[in-house]
């Protein structure tokens, strides 16, 4: 649990480097996301935490932010 905290809150910092206008619907998007995952099988989490990693260099590179901003996300859902 501690680390899809870990994993939750680097996204929601992810958010805030977006542009202004797209930042609540992609805040929204991760709380439901993780709210919607938060019962998973713990075998099932490392996909999950993949996923989550894959996605966020997906939004940064569509508003064309350097994927090094996820560096830290990396180091939570890859290590």
């Amino acid at each position: 649990m501690e680390k899809a905290l870990r994993a939750y809150a680097e996204v929601l910092r992810l958010v805030r480097l977006l542009p202004k206008d797209s930042r609540g619907y992609y805040a929204k998007y991760a709380r439901e996301n993780f709210v919607n995952y938060r019962q998973v099988d713990p075998s099932d989490s490392d996909d999950l935490f993949q996923r989550t990693y894959n996605h966020s260099l997906w939004v940064l590179h569509k508003y064309s932010i350097d994927k090094s901003a996820a560096d830290k996300l990396k180091g939570i859902c890859c290590a």
